[in-house]
């Protein structure tokens, strides 16, 4: 039987496409080609219950479950400086366990912390989800009411401040910008920012930088005064709070990126996905934006590129500071 050639031109180009997208899948990684996630998604956390990026960590993951149609469980592994939680993430090696916290958990690390147990390499980014505010306070009663009025009390009166911070990438910024400023306050150490907090409104700290949201209670109770934030831009939450470099201090400016990052095996084209979805149900659920911005925190859906390049500029800072600080990397 003698076939038409119009049907046999139409066969041949069925081969033809299906032999193309044969070879195209074998270049694709497996784990792009299937669908994800397979099961209950864990975000670990470096901060306990009740910081900015817990909260954040459970509004969006209540949203996600209901998108991927998953389990999306929140672990909380504070401790370590962030080593806790980014040894769990680590160890796990599984592209369903993402690790949520804010950048100023690890940019330090290798100025800080000699044996590491994992390498900058481990955490893959993903998706930008906001940037915590990050204030520098003191008590009600000091008399300084701006940045400027700060620095002149410190030199008039060298050594007999004393300041706290959270430990990290902030810790070395504010560090940094004391010794570029020829300033001499004296750090008091805490593990817990909360108690640095409460000693901040009970005058026996002068000066602290930290989460905005740690120092709102006491903010609201008229126990302690927010100077400037440190972030690029104002805080939505206090508009009439200047940054510092609006306040003349350019250089204690730093960001608190909070963001979500995969192991180092999780394609890309898998982390686009993820941070896509990030940004919807993010952008699409107005109460995500008002808590963020009720808990001191600015909302900034990114992806991974993006995100990556923010975290090598951070890296870059706080290279420069631990410079200038005489801090080699360990």
């Amino acid at each position: 039987m003698r076939i038409p050639m119009n049907r046999l031109r139409f066969a041949a180009s069925v081969a033809a496409l299906a032999a193309a997208m044969s070879v195209w899948a074998g270049l694709v990684p497996a784990s792009a080609q299937q669908a994800w996630p397979t099961r209950s998604v864990r975000f670990i956390l470096t901060l306990g219950p009740g910081s900015g990026t817990d909260i954040g960590g459970r509004l969006l993951s209540d949203r996600l479950a209901k998108k991927w149609g998953q389990p999306v469980v929140i672990e909380n592994k504070p401790g370590g400086d962030g080593i806790v939680a980014i040894s769990a993430f680590v160890g796990a090696k599984d592209d369903h366990v993402l690790l949520m916290t804010p950048t100023s958990s690890f940019i330090a690390h290798p100025w800080v912390h000699a044996n590491r147990p994992y390498q900058p390499s481990d955490l893959a980014p993903i998706a930008r989800v906001s940037n915590t505010i990050i204030g520098i306070s003191v008590p009600v009663d000091l008399p300084v009411n701006s940045m400027k009025e700060l620095v002149d009390l410190a030199r008039v009166k060298p050594g007999e401040l004393n300041w706290a911070g959270v430990t990290g990438a902030l810790d070395f910024n504010f560090s940094g910008w004391l010794k570029n400023n020829n300033l001499d306050m004296k750090k008091v150490p805490y593990r817990n920012p909360v108690e640095a907090g409460n000693d901040l409104a009970a005058k026996r700290v002068q000066v602290y930088e930290s989460a905005v949201a740690i120092a709102q209670p006491h903010i609201q109770a008229g126990k302690i005064k927010l100077l400037a934030v440190v972030n690029t831009a104002r805080a939505p939450i206090y508009p009439n709070v200047p940054t510092v470099a609006e306040a003349g201090q350019p250089g204690l400016t730093i960001d608190g990126l909070v963001g979500l990052f995969g192991p180092p095996t999780m394609p890309l084209e898998l982390r686009r996905k993820i941070a896509a979805d990030v940004k919807e149900v993010m952008e699409s659920d107005p109460i995500i934006k008002d808590r963020l911005t009720a808990t001191a925190q600015v909302f900034a859906p990114g992806g991974p590129e993006e995100f990556a390049k923010a975290i090598e500029a951070q890296r870059a800072l706080i290279a420069r500071n631990a410079k200038d600080l005489g801090i080699a990397e360990k």
